[in-house]
């Protein structure tokens, strides 16, 4: 991972996420993270970053706990906001510097590469409940391919994502990251715009 300018790959994914944000016209839609409405969807992007300052700035998870603000309803205002505040974090983060997470202490990259990872992925997720472009930048995805091909047999294990979707290696490389976090882009059918 060290080959990838990551800090240019938040910004990517972050400038990404924010164009399929602007297609969003029904909140209550559904999502190809099942158990979210677009709404719940875009509430969980922005609440990670909103953790991404205090914990850049050497603080626990239960420390900064205490600072994470309940989002309001304007989700787009509040996106700007948050995205801009990590960009800031991340901007002036020392690459010496460790963070404290829930489950291990990191360094900067992990964390960084985790939480550009997080946000690639969703911005599909928006892409489809939106009925708007799907297709990730080409630098992105391999990116973010490095971090899960990996650790694609812990990734089902954790049970944050569904069971791997098995298509082949003659997929597309987004086609396959998607499916490594249980995401069938054959199957799926755009869901009709409000």
């Amino acid at each position: 991972m060290t080959d990838i300018d990551w800090l240019h790959m938040q910004q990517l994914a972050t400038d990404e996420f924010t164009r399929r944000l602007e297609a969003v016209t029904d909140w209550d839609g559904e999502t190809p993270d099942t158990e979210w409405t677009t709404k719940q969807l875009v509430q969980h992007v922005i609440e990670e970053q909103q953790w991404i300052d205090p914990l850049l700035g050497g603080i626990t998870v239960k420390q900064a706990e205490a600072l994470i603000a309940p989002l309001s309803n304007d989700l787009q205002a509040e996106w700007e906001r948050y995205a801009a505040q990590a960009r800031a974090a991340w901007l002036r983060a020392k690459p010496t510097t460790r963070v404290h997470l829930s489950y291990d202490t990191v360094n900067l990259d992990h964390y960084l590469s985790e939480q550009v990872s997080d946000v690639a992925i969703h911005t599909w997720d928006l892409a489809r409940a939106t009925g708007s472009d799907e297709n990730l930048p080409i630098e992105l995805v391999e990116a973010v391919w490095t971090v899960f091909e990996p650790q694609q047999d812990a990734l089902e294990a954790s049970g944050l994502f569904a069971s791997k979707v098995d298509l082949g290696e003659d997929a597309p490389l987004q086609w396959r990251l998607l499916a490594l976090t249980g995401r069938d882009v054959r199957t799926a059918r755009p869901l009709p715009r409000s």
